[in-house]
């Protein structure tokens, strides 16, 4: 059934990885075509679960949070969850799309640290990375369809080598995402303020979670960022503010007490200052809302919607 034309939209619509029978496991790879309508969706949308692209054909753009890059194929895009993306005017699109979640990383820290650098833009060109990543995706795809003894351990292997490799096209990663202590808290601090509600919890009861002293987790954050857990508890309440006011009708009270500001005086005077425009003007000079809040699931039949 169609959305009627005065219905007001009061939500991101959010995806979550549903993969059915035969696998029953937290990863799934295929093509646009395969994996379904929704992995070349047009409306700004976010995923519980991460998404790496791999363009190989189309015309159009990917918009990943508030930027946009033109696709020029071949090109590598990694969302992250709780990222704001969508294809903008994308037609003919083809490629490899891998979907997965956190869980069946191999080296999970180095994983997320190198994914968290990957999604920091809306795409990265391959370059002498191209035949290899295109080679392994292929056996990826062979293998997750043939069920054949020690698949799962296989694809879990694979997809770490994937990730290597896609960070080798990031031109601001240097491919060592070394595996410490501080880059372990940083990684797992950044996933958990990055989940939706996390702007609302302090760094007490992050460090809480993760089994620290708050005074040992800003040493470790610092050390592994340069910032503190309070910079990027602001950060990411700004990213959240944004993704709010381009994605949904909420009013600027709404959407101050979503990322956790009870004051929405308050709120207009630090979105003001983080990005140099009131919640308003950023609003309009976003061009508007558009979204279709119908679908729920990356895995829902079109047709259901």
């Amino acid at each position: 059934m169609d959305e009627p034309r005065n219905t007001r939209r009061f939500d991101i619509p959010l995806h979550r990885l549903d993969v059915p029978l035969p696998h029953l496991l937290p990863f799934a790879i295929g093509t646009f075509d395969t994996i379904g309508a929704l992995s070349r969706a047009n409306f700004p949308h976010r995923h519980t679960f991460y998404e790496i692209v791999y363009v190989t054909g189309g015309h159009g753009a990917h918009v990943l949070d508030s930027a946009q890059r033109p696709l020029e194929p071949p090109q590598l895009c990694v969302i992250a969850p709780g990222q704001v993306h969508h294809w903008e005017s994308a037609v003919d699109l083809t490629g490899h799309v891998v979907l997965f979640n956190e869980d069946f990383l191999l080296s999970r820290a180095q994983d997320v640290a190198a994914l968290r650098a990957l999604s920091a833009g809306p795409g990265h060109a391959p370059g002498n990375q191209s035949g290899p990543i295109e080679a392994l995706l292929g056996d990826m795809e062979s293998e997750y369809r043939a069920l054949q003894s020690g698949y799962q351990q296989l694809l879990r292997a694979s997809l770490h080598i994937l990730i290597l490799r896609a960070l080798r096209t990031c031109s601001h990663a240097d491919g060592r995402a070394t595996r410490n202590r501080a880059t372990e808290a940083a990684a797992d601090f950044t996933r958990l303020v990055a989940l939706p509600g996390g702007t609302r919890r302090s760094v007490e009861s992050y460090a809480q979670e993760l089994g620290i002293s708050p005074g040992h987790l800003q040493a470790l954050v610092r050390q592994a960022t340069g910032l503190t857990p309070g910079v990027l508890i602001r950060r990411q309440r700004t990213l959240e503010a944004k993704r709010l006011l381009m994605g949904t009708e909420l009013t600027v009270r709404q959407v101050a007490a979503l990322v956790g500001v009870e004051d929405p005086a308050y709120f207009c005077r630090f979105f003001r200052r983080e990005t140099g425009m009131s919640p308003g003007e950023f609003r309009a000079d976003a061009g508007g809302n558009h979204h279709d809040p119908r679908v729920q699931s990356i895995a829902a039949c079109p047709d259901s919607t």
